[in-house]
């Protein structure tokens, strides 16, 4: 047996036999038996960019909205002066988290004010991998990959001026909520993140108190009875705490996501206004700009030979710079072109580096596009978008004598246009409940600095003997905790609202479109993203302090939406551990009437839905009064979605105190449309003050 579970699971995990955990499956008394699972990583300027950088958005601890951030990790790097507590009053009394002491982690000195937990969880992980390898990882809370310290000091660190990687976006680096505390529970190992150890995790954390939970991690998507995160974040927001997840890295493909469950908030990403520009200035006079984060000796002006990896390798894949894969003899001395895939980009400099080349141009191909992320590269090199790195391959196969040379420029900010949606971030449709529309929202994830341990190089390669005390990183892994930590915010601004509260407050103030008012672009295509990219749009938490209505919704509300889907009384208990929760049999149950912030309109051409002439789907919703009285007028906008009519019944609803609810009716009718189209629109609800908006998605299947 590894962990018997209280809070947020009424089970245990243990090593079993295939044969012990058949027989258990069937025993009386037994809901389920699930395999463990295996997850993985989803891997200063934001505040300024979100419109959050002066105080006034933080409450002061020590008041009835003080809230505590449980990141579920790598662990912590408590040297970071992100954890300073200078300022914070004391724990609250409230607080029932723990610091575990352990090797290279003195509980007494690492945990303060600021930093109110820190536990480690490695059972399931030893239990699937083996003995845990202690020179190689630390048996405690102590991070020593980096990526945990970097997502809780983006949640909640405190300010740190002077903050920098190299001299790159120096400032103050600040979380989104810097006034609340972390709680950081490490649950992810070099082996990866193991179910068992994610549940004990959260069970920890909900016990302790935490108020949010922020997982940059995910396996993909499951059906929710058989996920472990969902089946533990559905406890947790039973017991009053938000959990945020993020969407993955699986982009620009559709149907891409993880943690769909409707009760976990799901974040993408999207790109900051601020760019590392490096160029590379081709011997023909041509100039393309790319990104770098490298800060050593630079490459001489004057140019120097330049070769592509596939003509300098002993390998058919030899474009990649794989390990092994080049020749030496052919690469000495020259900048060699890599296309980017299969191995990390650092890797590949390093692979360059190793062979005696002098520099690196790192090609995206059709899969990155026009996307580009910065890394701290070990040797002088540049990241190019497909367009350019094709324009360079074709001069280095054509003329006589290649030559280049790479120029590293700093830092930029106001670059427009900006968010752009991230074409890493994975995409819907839901592929597990299609009339969910995931993700949620996006929020900054492309070049993100935030603190680091010092237990490992900026680029996570054990060749990388550097130490910073800050680094810049990309994915969903760092959108998760800006949400995480926007919704401690609110939370401490509005002790009352429920998680879903907190999250409708967050989605429908999210905007879809630049202030000039066209729509959002995806970097992948360069063209317009849709709400299957982005959600609601990119957070706006300014606006959603005071968002004027919310579409609340309760743990009865997610078991009606767990009814609409046919469950099993015995696949509802394993989600929601209590066999009290039931469908009535009289009852007609409905995924369009959960009480989401968004819609998404599935058609069925199969079953008539979209086979006649024409299909109605209707969803229901109710609105929850949380600003001053007002008179709210519906209005509705559509986009690429021909043939379809959209009535809101009452189009007007008035408010005349808080807390007080109005329920609508929407009813989606389309003409038949081919199997696959998809089209877009948004709801609006707006007395003149607020504009309470909500995205929608069609699909015809």
């Amino acid at each position: 047996m590894l962990y018997a579970y209280d809070t947020v699971l009424h089970g245990f995990s243990a090593r079993l036999t295939p044969q012990e955990a058949s027989d258990l499956a069937s025993a009386e008394g037994v809901l389920a038996v699930n395999p463990e699972a295996r997850y993985e990583l989803h891997t200063t300027r934001t505040p300024e960019f979100l419109g959050i950088a002066g105080q006034g958005l933080s409450p002061q601890s020590g008041t009835a909205g003080d809230v505590v951030v449980g990141v579920l990790d790598t662990g912590v790097w408590p040297e970071s002066k992100s954890y300073d507590d200078a300022g914070l009053a004391e724990v609250p009394a409230w607080w029932k988290g723990q610091c575990e002491a352990g090797p290279g982690f003195d509980a007494s000195a690492a945990c303060n004010r600021k930093l109110v937990g820190a536990r480690f969880f490695s059972k399931g992980y030893e239990a699937a991998m083996g003995p845990m390898d202690t020179d190689r990882e630390s048996r405690s809370p102590l991070d020593d990959d980096g990526h945990g310290t970097h997502t809780s000091s983006t949640a909640a660190g405190a300010a740190v001026p002077g903050a920098s990687l190299f001299g790159f976006a120096a400032g103050t680096a600040r979380g989104m909520a810097p006034r609340a505390r972390v709680a950081a529970y490490k649950v992810c190992w070099l082996g990866g993140c193991f179910s068992s150890d994610i549940l004990a995790g959260m069970d920890a954390a909900v016990a302790d108190g935490c108020g949010v939970l922020s997982l940059s991690l995910g396996g993909g998507a499951a059906d929710y009875s058989r996920d472990s995160v969902a089946i533990g974040a559905f406890a947790a927001t039973e017991q009053n705490v938000l959990v945020s997840c993020s969407a993955g890295n699986a982009g620009p493909g559709s149907s891409t996501l993880s943690n769909v469950a409707p009760w976990i908030t799901t974040v993408g990403a999207g790109t900051l206004d601020r760019d590392f520009p490096a160029y590379v200035v081709l011997g023909d006079g041509k100039n393309y700009t790319g990104v770098s984060l490298y800060a050593g000796k630079p490459l001489p002006s004057a140019p120097i030979p330049i070769v592509y990896a596939a003509n300098a390798s002993n390998s058919t894949a030899g474009n990649l710079c794989m390990p092994g894969t080049l020749v030496p003899e052919k690469v000495a001395g020259k900048i060699v072109v890599c296309d980017r895939g299969v191995s990390a980009r650092v890797q590949k400099g390093l692979v360059v580096r190793d062979a005696g080349g002098a520099g690196m141009v790192l090609s995206n191909t059709a899969a990155n596009g026009q996307e580009l992320v910065a890394d701290a590269h070990l040797l002088p090199a540049a990241g190019v978008g497909e367009t350019e790195g094709t324009a360079i391959k074709s001069y280095v196969a054509s003329a006589p004598n290649p030559t280049a040379t790479v120029v590293v420029a700093g830092t930029e900010v106001g670059v427009r246009p900006s968010p752009v949606v991230a074409a890493f971030s994975s995409r819907g449709p839901n592929m597990v409940t299609p009339e969910i529309l995931k993700p949620d929202m996006i929020a900054p994830g492309v070049n993100i600095l935030a603190s680091w341990t010092g237990k490992a190089g900026p680029t996570g390669l054990a060749a990388d003997t550097r130490r910073v005390g800050f680094n810049i990183i990309s994915g969903t892994s760092m959108s998760c905790p800006h949400v995480s930590g926007l919704a401690a915010l609110l939370r401490s601004a509005h002790p009352e609202w429920s998680p879903a509260a907190v999250r409708s407050a967050l989605m429908t103030t999210a905007y879809a479109s630049y202030s000039g008012g066209s729509s959002l672009l995806d970097a992948a295509t360069g063209g317009m993203a849709t709400p299957f990219d982005y959600g609601a749009g990119h957070v706006d938490p300014a606006r959603a302090l005071d968002p004027g209505l919310v579409y609340d919704l309760g743990t009865r509300d997610y078991v009606d939406f767990l009814c609409a889907l046919k469950y099993s009384s015995t696949m509802i208990a394993a989600v929601a551990r209590s066999r009290e929760y039931a469908c009535a049999e009289n009852k007609t149950y409905s995924v369009g009437a959960l009480n989401y912030p968004s819609f998404s309109v599935a058609y069925s051409t199969a079953n008539g839905d979209g086979g006649g002439d024409s299909a109605t789907v209707t969803h229901t919703r109710t609105l929850t009064n949380v600003g001053g009285a007002g008179t709210y007028k519906a209005s509705t906008s559509l986009a690429a979605a021909k043939g379809v009519a959209v009535d809101v019944e009452p189009a007007e609803l008035e408010f005349t105190s808080v807390g007080e609810k109005k329920s609508y009716t929407v009813r989606f009718t389309s003409k038949s449309q081919p199997s696959g189209t998809a089209g877009f629109g948004r709801l609006v609800w707006s007395d003149g003050k607020h504009s309470v908006a909500s995205p929608i998605a069609f699909t015809w299947t």
